[in-house]
């Protein structure tokens, strides 16, 4: 009786966060359909010489991915078991990726300058950070104000990251989509918290909602209202995998995306180029420039990503320090190649 009783619950759990990737996926698929033409008067993301697309296109579909994960977050108190004790958590959470978001809408608009941009980044960054409890640690061997900054570091760093990457139909969805894949199988294995798991699962299933609108040739983009808020929920994700003790799966479910903007980054800065000016140098846009379809480089990023997700899997089923650094210097390889092979095929 004990076993079956405990099948159950398993499966009550599984519906549960079935229902809710369904409940995100099907808001934000209505959303878009409810605001593309209200987008196409307002929001158009014109063609220039750094953009991949060729017609102007409405932007801000963001706005039902994020309106999606928030609703499936509410949805989650009905339909989730011992979430209420996260109330605060989720809510706090909650309240920074919709500023965020509006931040974006802003600089959809009319952009923002560097500065305040950066700063409002931060605090909502640092508003995450703060909802973490106070012994929550990721590097115990270093001083707790130490490691809050790096993490401060690392959160406005992947914000950005997400925003730089999201060149070309359905890279996001091709990138973000996988990691809570990832991330919820962490959650299934027992290594991130039931706030952690709603969060996973409303966030990719609002991301399938929008896959449709998004794919080759894209109907609407997400706009920095949607990619600079799935940067903060990614960032909050996988502090929390790492937090858990496995920091090794935290850093190898967005490599791809952590290294094609963080070697391109630096190989702007070291030819003297603005950094902060929109550009064309990604491994993938050099790949698309050289000749690569859309639907050819977004696949390749879908394979990666689940070469990356059994890594960090492994990691997490077999936690060694010996393991972590093997599946490390694995997931390193992999990515380095497919960003040389993309680079070839410039």
């Amino acid at each position: 009786m004990t076993g079956s009783a405990i099948n159950l619950d398993y499966a009550y759990d599984v519906l549960a966060f079935a229902l809710l990737a369904i409940i995100a996926c099907g808001v934000c698929a209505g959303l878009v359909t409810l605001l593309r033409p209200l987008l196409l008067r307002h929001v158009m993301a014109k063609p220039n010489q750094r953009s991949s697309h060729k017609v102007p296109t409405p932007q801000g579909g963001g706005i039902a991915v994020i309106a999606a994960v928030v609703v499936a977050a509410a949805c989650a108190f009905v339909i989730v078991p011992d979430i209420d004790t996260a109330a605060g958590t989720l809510g706090i959470l909650m309240v920074a990726t919709v500023g965020l978001a509006l931040v974006g809408v802003s600089d959809d608009v009319r952009p923002l300058g560097a500065a305040p941009r950066l700063i409002l980044q931060g605090i909502a960054v640092a508003v995450v950070i703060a909802i973490l409890p106070e012994n929550f640690r990721v590097l115990p061997f270093a001083p707790w104000w130490f490691e809050r900054l790096l993490m401060l570091v690392a959160g406005v760093w992947l914000v950005n990251l997400t925003n730089f990457m999201d060149g070309i139909d359905l890279m996001t969805v091709g990138e973000v989509v996988p990691v809570t894949i990832g991330l919820t199988i962490a959650a299934a294995l027992g290594a991130l918290p039931v706030e952690g798991t709603v969060v996973a699962v409303a966030l990719g299933g609002a991301l399938l909602g929008f896959a449709p609108f998004n794919k080759p040739v894209a109907r609407i983009f997400l706009g920095d209202v949607g990619s600079l808020p799935i940067g903060l929920l990614m960032f909050w994700l996988l502090l929390l995998l790492a937090g858990a003790g496995h920091l090794a799966a935290a850093l190898l479910l967005p490599l791809y995306y952590v290294a094609d903007a963080t070697v391109t980054l630096i190989r702007r800065f070291r030819a003297g180029e603005q950094v902060t000016q929109a550009h064309r140098s990604h491994f993938y846009q050099r790949a698309l420039d050289g000749g690569l379809p859309v639907k050819a480089i977004i696949a390749r990023v879908i394979f990666m990503n689940a070469a990356l997700i059994v890594l960090a899997a492994t990691t997490i089923l077999y936690p060694s320090h010996w393991i972590d650094a093997l599946a490390l210097a694995a997931g390193c390889a992999l990515v380095a190649l497919r960003l040389y092979r993309f680079e070839r095929s410039a």
